[in-house]
């Protein structure tokens, strides 16, 4: 029967000391599993990633690592360049994103999403934008989601 184990890393920086505890157990070769994880992940650098590690074959020592995708609030803070998000965001803008932007990170997050099509994975990314005080095209991201619905900007 096969085993899952699942964690979060940081992309491109796994280490076998947090993974050791779920992983040593399963008497696996960890330096090889986390070099495979940092090879994986390379691509979501300075992101927490979620991992699931499915061990396939106990005996033979045979397992399979599944890459999850970041949260879309990473994904956006990642393509904008910002650090943190605005804790007002009423306030105070975190960043400003474009429509070219918005629609990227739809696109990567789309496969995990509730939404049909990259319209509605777009006003879903725009209502975290949102949360994060992060503006588009120098417009309130809800005021997006608007002009959007209304048919005023295409997708």
């Amino acid at each position: 029967m096969a085993q899952e184990v699942k964690t979060m890393v940081e992309g491109g920086k796994a280490a076998t000391g947090p993974l050791g505890p779920s992983l040593g157990p399963l008497g696996l070769n960890l330096a090889q599993i986390v070099k495979e994880i940092n090879e994986k992940t390379k691509d979501f650098a300075g992101m927490q990633v979620p991992i699931t590690l499915i061990v396939t074959d106990p005996v033979k020592k045979t397992y399979e690592i599944k890459v999850g995708i970041p949260p879309t609030s990473s994904l956006l803070k990642k393509e904008i360049g910002i650090e943190t998000a605005s804790g007002k965001r009423k306030e105070v803008v975190a960043g400003n994103a474009t429509m070219d932007q918005i629609k990227k990170v739809a696109s990567a997050k789309m496969a995990s999403m509730m939404a049909n099509d990259l319209r509605g994975a777009v006003l879903e990314v725009l209502g975290t934008a949102f949360s994060l005080g992060i503006k588009v095209e120098g417009k309130d991201a809800n005021e997006v989601q608007k002009l959007i619905k209304s048919g005023e900007i295409e997708i």
